[in-house]
């Protein structure tokens, strides 16, 4: 009967510690972070390889050539554009990191609001901070959406195209890089319908996975626009629990105070009382 007893305590001691870890998990946050990552993985993952299909459609249908010199053409264009993905991945996962230990950091606060826990003015303007910055962020990601877009219609339009080649092969559609400022003015850079490289490009694979790619990456930065959305309303959420926290913590704070002083003056009268009584 003992060990029975012993037993059930302890499945009770452990059932009880992983509720209390289940609830100091911040949901929200967890949320907002996994679909941060989904969409910046898929924004960078998908740019990175619709880069390097774009550089391959455009020096084999296109005949455009990489520029003997250090110039600022498009090949060099879509380098830096790689480059800025890997920086992107590599400081929205640390962004996602930072963001989560700052909504465990504020549950904590937030349920051990009567506790020994105490919320410091320091944890109130790291929040306001992040709230700051993650708006910033929200609209840099607006940005980054809309400039996605371009590619993907540019594309479209030649897709739409290659699906629709048996009506316009009267019509010979030109397709003018200097019109996207791809190449400049002086470089005419056409691909018609009427010709042979275009005919290839519709057949081959690389047109259909760099459109679908570059759908791919715009769905990923409108899902980062949407974590950050997320973000936003979890930490302004945060940061008024937080604030009134501290609110609460200095009414208790005064109320202990005026009970002490309260229960001194009545200590102070009874011994008085109690000597003049003597």
């Amino acid at each position: 009967m003992e060990e029975n007893t012993e037993e059930g305590q302890t499945q009770k001691g452990c059932s009880e510690c992983c509720l209390k870890c289940l609830s100091g998990i911040p949901y929200a946050s967890l949320i907002a972070t996994i679909l941060l990552y989904a969409g910046v993985a898929l924004f960078c993952g998908c740019g990175h390889e619709a880069l390097s299909g774009t550089v391959t459609i455009l020096q084999t249908y296109f005949d455009v050539v990489r520029s003997p010199v250090d110039a600022l053409d498009v090949f060099t264009m879509i380098d830096i554009f790689k480059y800025v993905i890997y920086g992107v991945a590599a400081a929205f996962f640390v962004y996602g990191i930072l963001l989560m230990v700052e909504g465990f950091f504020t549950t904590g606060a937030i349920r051990d609001l009567y506790g020994d826990f105490k919320i410091t003015t320091c944890g109130r303007c790291v929040s306001a901070w992040f709230i700051m910055l993650t708006y910033i962020f929200m609209l840099a990601w607006l940005g980054v959406t809309a400039f996605t877009s371009l590619p993907v219609f540019m594309y479209f339009n030649i897709w739409n195209t290659c699906q629709n080649i048996t009506l316009v092969e009267s019509s010979n559609v030109c397709f003018d890089l200097r019109q996207y400022g791809i190449v400049s003015i002086g470089e005419e850079k056409k691909l018609c319908t009427a010709s042979e490289n275009f005919i290839k490009m519709c057949e081959s694979n690389e047109l259909d996975l760099t459109f679908h790619l570059f759908v791919c990456a715009l769905a990923g930065a409108g899902a980062a626009v949407i974590a950050m959305v997320h973000y936003l309303m979890v930490l302004s959420a945060n940061w008024a629990y937080v604030k009134d926290a501290c609110r609460m913590q200095k009414y208790e704070d005064i109320k202990s105070k005026e009970e002490q002083e309260l229960h001194d003056i009545h200590s102070t009268r009874s011994k008085e009382r109690l000597n003049a009584y003597t």
